[in-house]
């Protein structure tokens, strides 16, 4: 909903670029890709793969579209870390980085989100230690751990909007473990959903790329790493995100503004939590789309 024509990033002003990520399984190379080794899918003797990993090459692809500098690199969750790397590995090819809803480093609580979400993959008998390809997916498993995923990327807020203690298609508690409650329905809907366009091993080796990121590994702190960066930042955060809540990107904003470095902090009210960054986006789109006209005036 951000990028098209007249949009937050308008594909009639600026060449934008869109790439899956490294470990992903909708184009780059992940663990349902065949190993020219063995001519069979890698599954997990695919390598364990980093947020800097992505980014590099994603620096590979733009050198070989012919183009040394970027206007902006932007992202929201895993994109926004995407775009705190960019930045920091690859000043000189940046104007601008937006990173939005995101962290430099994830959080205890982050972590154990991703654990029991690879858990519930791991657990399911077809997993199979990672080798399913050409038989049976962990569909269970990995639905397991798209619903608890899907329910931090809401709020407490959102869901009482949504579905309150609403019954779904009856009028009277079932006491069975049939659904009763709409939210008991649209969780199971999310999870079947997600089993049919993703694979269950891309989603172990990127959360654990996830939880691996921390933006001061090697620079001794976020401060001193972002001290590398020399583009523009604008910062965006949701009120209702508690995945990644506000005061992580604050904490962005501040090792920036102590390197004396040119940010921006916007944090805009929403009840959508997480998800705000992909469905709350009246507001934002004219943030962005002020930024970056201000970053092309000043910096192209």
């Amino acid at each position: 909903n951000s990028i098209g024509p007249g949009k937050a990033f308008d594909t009639e002003k600026y060449f934008v670029i869109c790439s899956n990520v490294l470990g992903g399984c909708q184009g780059t190379t992940g663990p349902a890709s065949i190993n020219p080794e063995t001519g069979a899918p890698y599954a997990t003797a695919f390598p364990g793969i980093t947020i800097p990993d992505m980014v590099r090459l994603q620096k590979k692809l733009i050198g070989h579209l012919g183009i040394e500098r970027l206007l902006a690199v932007s992202g929201g969750s895993m994109g926004g870390m995407q775009t705190l790397e960019w930045a920091v590995a690859y000043p000189d090819s940046v104007a601008a980085a937006i990173p939005i809803a995101t962290t430099a480093r994830h959080s205890a609580q982050q972590i154990a989100f991703n654990e029991v979400g690879r858990q519930a993959i791991m657990v399911d008998p077809d997993w199979n230690e990672g080798n399913y390809y050409g038989g049976k997916p962990p569909a269970r498993g990995l639905a397991v751990a798209r619903m608890v995923g899907h329910i931090t990327y809401m709020s407490d807020e959102s869901m009482r909007e949504k579905f309150g203690r609403r019954l779904r298609d009856r009028d009277k508690y079932g006491f069975d473990f049939s659904i009763d409650f709409e939210v008991e329905s649209y969780l199971r809907y999310r999870g079947a959903q997600f089993v049919d366009r993703f694979d269950a091993n891309s989603y172990l080796y990127i959360t654990k790329a996830m939880d691996y990121f921390d933006l001061a590994n090697g620079h001794g702190s976020m401060a001193e790493a972002l001290s590398q960066a020399t583009a523009r930042f604008l910062v965006i955060s949701f009120t209702s995100d508690w995945l990644y809540p506000s005061y992580q990107s604050l904490e962005v904003v501040k090792a920036l503004r102590s390197r004396n470095r040119d940010v921006a902090y916007c944090e805009l009210t929403s009840n959508y939590g997480h998800d705000a960054f992909l469905v709350d986006i009246g507001e934002q789109t004219e943030i962005l789309r002020g930024f970056l006209a201000s970053t092309f005036k000043e910096r192209c």
